[in-house]
């Protein structure tokens, strides 16, 4: 029997800098994170955990 383990990446819960819209994104996207309200991009890929350049409030587990 397989043992599971918990998944190395998780969703991250962040906050706009411009406008303070919160919303949630992947730890590890493969494309830009744009904000939904003002559209300033909040996050980048890097090839692995994203730069993320807006606060970060919580990770989700």
């Amino acid at each position: 029997m397989k043992e599971f383990k918990d998944p190395i990446s998780k969703f991250i819960k962040i906050r706009c800098p411009k406008c303070k819209n919160e919303q949630i994104m992947f730890g590890k996207s493969s494309s830009n994170v744009i904000c939904l309200v003002c559209g300033k991009i909040l996050a980048e890929p890097t090839g692995g955990k994203s730069r993320v350049k807006a606060r970060i409030l919580e990770v989700l587990e």
